[in-house]
This record gives structure tokens, C-alpha cells and sequence, in this order.
């Protein structure tokens, strides 16, 4: 999977880019994830899904040979159309959950033809297992605007019928947009948890890469 975040408030004229790329085994409940945040000098941060636990990796906090662990089922994101933990069954069960579908026709994705379908999701989908001070800020901003923030789902489906690209865009009061691309289907992916003494267990959603 390959998957590019775009985010840009209002105030500032600076979009803020986060890309995240590895293997995940769906099925399987496990995937290991190289997370980066463009242009900020900071370290890329590695995660390890195994379960319901996620394995972070960042040499700046906690040194080379040093994991954090988090449960993932209770982990919360701070930012919008980002997944907790960067975690890609967030953002497919998010597109799921889309109404008003259209047909947008054939486009090619990775290099082969897919259906493009377009549709819409709801204020409690966009906002699915945030935390509770985004969330506040989130709905100011719909009383403001009187309904929901027109948030776009695309996605687009093989010829097997795979997802293989998926993205939810806001260019409403807040602009974002996040684009997964998913490949190589059906090779295997090795994601092994680290030894206990070399993990130190942590609140997720402290740190910006991971939402």
C-alpha cells in the first residue's frame, strides 16, 4: 500500500503532506508501515501491526533497538480523514460506508483499467473514532456551515472486483484529502512483533505521524 495525506487549514497557506507506505496483510491482521512527514525533518517512524497491537519504532524518542506498543482497536486521531495509527482498514471502512454513488467510468490505476466509483460520507463517518476535542472543533465548523462538510469517497475497483485505490477529500472549511493505492495483491507479508524487553507500551495519539 502506498497512501499520500494532504492537509491545509484555512489560516495558513502551507499544505502539510504525510506519506505512508509498506505491506498489509488485511486478512491477517498484520502489516508493517513506514510513516513520513515531507519537509519537516523529522525521522520516519516504522510500525508493525500484529493483532490488535501496533509496534512504533521511532530512534528519536526511544532509540534504535526501543518499540512502543499501542492498542489499536482504542486508538483516536486528532486530524481529519487521517486513520489512527495510520491504520488502512480505518480509511477502507470509512469509503464503505458511502452513499449517492455514481458511476465516474473506467480510469487506469497502476497501470491497469479500474471503475471509478464516486459517492459521499457523513459527519459520523468523517469523524469516526476522533478524539473528543477534534471532534468539538469539527462540529462547530458543521453548525457554521448549517450540514454536514461535503466529504468526497472514491474508489476504484478492478477488473476482480479489489479495491484498488480509494480517497476521501474536504475542500470545505477544512481542505484534506487522502489516497491510498494498493498493489501487488496476494503477496505474502511478514510482520513479526518485537521481543517483550524491547517494548515500552505508550498512549497512542501522541505523535503526529501516528495521528
Amino acid at each position: 500500500m502506498d497512501e499520500k495525506i494532504e492537509l491545509k487549514s484555512a489560516d495558513s497557506p502551507r499544505t502539510y503532506v504525510f506519506t505512508i507506505a509498506g505491506a498489509f496483510d488485511l486478512a491477517g491482521d498484520r502489516g508493517r508501515l513506514t510513516v513520513d512527514f515531507e519537509d519537516s525533518g523529522m525521522d520516519p517512524v516504522e510500525e508493525v501491526f500484529v493483532g490488535d497491537t501496533v509496534y512504533v519504532r521511532a530512534s528519536r524518542e526511544l532509540g534504535e533497538d526501543r518499540w512502543a506498543s499501542a492498542v489499536r482497536s482504542e486508538a483516536l486521531t486528532r486530524y481529519f480523514l487521517r486513520a489512527p495509527l495510520n491504520d488502512p482498514e480505518h480509511l477502507l471502512r470509512q469509503v464503505k460506508a458511502m452513499r449517492q454513488v455514481s458511476n465516474e467510468g473506467k480510469e487506469q490505476v497502476n497501470g491497469a483499467p479500474a471503475m471509478h466509483y464516486r459517492g459521499t460520507i457523513d459527519h459520523a463517518t468523517a469523524t469516526l473514532r476522533m478524539t473528543a476535542e477534534t471532534k468539538r472543533g469539527l462540529n462547530d465548523l458543521r453548525d457554521k456551515l448549517g450540514d454536514d462538510m461535503p466529504v468526497y469517497a472514491d474508489v476504484w475497483v478492478d477488473g476482480k472486483g479489489r479495491a484498488v485505490q480509494v480517497r476521501l477529500s474536504c475542500f470545505g472549511g477544512v481542505k484534506a484529502m487522502t489516497t491510498m493505492t494498493l498493489s501487488n495483491f496476494g503477496t505474502q507479508v511478514k510482520a513479526k512483533a518485537p521481543s517483550a524487553e524491547q517494548i515500552v507500551p505508550v498512549t497512542a495519539g501522541e505523535d503526529v505521524l501516528l495521528a
